[in-house]
């Protein structure tokens, strides 16, 4: 009998899908600002500081219910609490669609932040439950890959579907997409642990038991996370992420058609690329860091690029280079993604991996502040959005530094392995 491959087959697409389609729930809203009849409807003309304010809105249910959620997913399990948080925000994306003011749009985003905050702690609870330790960087890139493959195919769909008929419209399709799809693959092919699941053989099971069990023992000797260093420094590096995040995700489109003269077409292909791009990076990442061992070091590498990426496009007179520099940079920060999570699990018992992703979770509400003083910025300066960009150069160099504090942990740990497999051939 071969072992089953049931975490791959059902869990990962299931947990792919569900950020793929949740990211672009979340920044669909910076295509839609950049149509003139939404900036009309909602009284955001020139206003670029109320308009940053949507995503603020957003993230501060996000960050505060991803700590809620967190105790949750450790109580109630990861595929209730997704049904949850799937209904919550498919209802949010409607009431975006029937907004009338700007107020019952800010109304929808918050709501929205609160059934999204089930995400990080719900995908870390499930690898924690499904994945071999061996496996975790495999595991984090699969709804890493998600999470950027839906902006990437779904911009351009919100350009021509804006094109074609209206923005809420876009909100509609965005709902559609959460309740039917989404929905049905977590109900269907997802169980809270492999026990529990209806195609998980003996030998999958006993796998990933065995790599749980390997895990649990390490972490006695370890005491609470919370009390480990190396939990809070990734969790500096996590901030540092999420103000990045929001910050180019967000303005992208924005900055692309109304300070490099992108047409809206075409902003849609090069933010689409940028997506794209990002994915590829995840990917190299991954390989990266399975054969280096060393995400950390990996990480502070991606930050200090990240930086030059930011200058460059702030900097450069050229279009196209500054459109595919402010892509590096995206793409920097969808590693560093991986990165953090991956730290996350491997620095929490899988017990409590919840909550810790759930506390992590809540640093999402400086990211979208963030949103708001670029739009402050751009504003106080009569349009200029490279300043804007500038605020956001020092911040990669704060993650590299917060990594840094981990390299030694990391060699300790590959020294330790090392020594380990030597015995055992021996």
């Amino acid at each position: 009998m071969k072992r089953s491959r049931t975490r791959w087959f059902f869990l990962a697409p299931s947990i792919f899908f569900l950020w793929a389609v949740g990211n672009l729930d979340k920044v669909g809203i910076s295509v839609i600002v950049t149509n003139d009849d939404f900036l009309q409807s909602m009284g955001l003309n020139g206003k670029s500081t109320e308009i940053g304010l949507l995503m603020t809105g957003f993230t501060v249910l996000y960050g505060l219910s991803s700590a809620f959620w967190g105790y949750v997913v450790d109580r109630i399990g990861p595929r209730f609490t997704a049904i949850i948080g799937l209904i919550i925000w498919t209802v949010s994306l409607v009431m975006g669609g029937l907004a009338g003011s700007y107020g019952s749009l800010i109304a929808s985003r918050v709501i929205l932040g609160l059934g999204e905050g089930i995400m990080f702690p719900m995908t870390n609870k499930f690898i924690a439950q499904w994945f071999h330790p061996k496996e975790l960087g495999k595991a984090q890139s699969t709804w890493v890959y998600g999470q950027y493959l839906g902006p990437a195919l779904g911009i351009p769909m919100l350009v021509w579907l804006i094109s074609i008929s209206s923005w809420e419209i876009s909100f509609f399709a965005l709902a559609g997409f959460s309740l039917f799809i989404n929905l049905p693959l977590i109900i269907f092919l997802t169980r809270d642990t492999p026990a529990q699941h209806y195609a998980v053989n003996s030998l999958e099971l006993e796998y990933i038991e065995s790599g749980k069990a390997a895990k649990a023992k390490e972490f006695k000797t370890k005491g609470n996370f919370l009390k480990d260093k190396r939990y809070w420094l990734v969790c500096l590096a996590f901030l540092m992420i999420t103000v990045l995040f929001y910050g180019i995700s967000f303005w992208m489109p924005t900055y692309l058609e109304k300070a490099r003269g992108f047409s809206p077409s075409e902003m849609g292909s090069l933010t689409s690329l940028s997506w794209i791009m990002a994915i590829v990076a995840v990917f190299i990442c991954g390989i990266i860091i399975d054969k280096t061992r060393r995400p950390a070091l990996i990480g502070a590498i991606i930050f200090v690029i990240c930086g030059c990426s930011i200058l460059t496009t702030s900097l450069i007179s050229n279009a196209i280079i500054a459109a595919v520099m402010l892509g590096i940079a995206l793409a920097c920060v969808a590693s560093q993604l991986l990165v953090s999570q991956l730290l996350i699990v491997k620095y929490s018992n899988p017990k409590d991996t919840g909550k810790a992703a759930g506390i992590m979770g809540v640093l999402n509400i400086v990211g979208g502040f963030v949103t708001t003083i670029m739009g402050y910025i751009v504003d106080s300066t009569g349009g200029n959005y490279n300043i804007a960009l500038l605020f956001l150069v020092l911040f990669p160099f704060i993650g590299a530094l917060s990594y840094a504090g981990l390299f030694r942990n990391e060699k300790q740990d590959i020294s330790i392995t090392t020594l380990t497999k030597t015995a055992s051939l021996k």
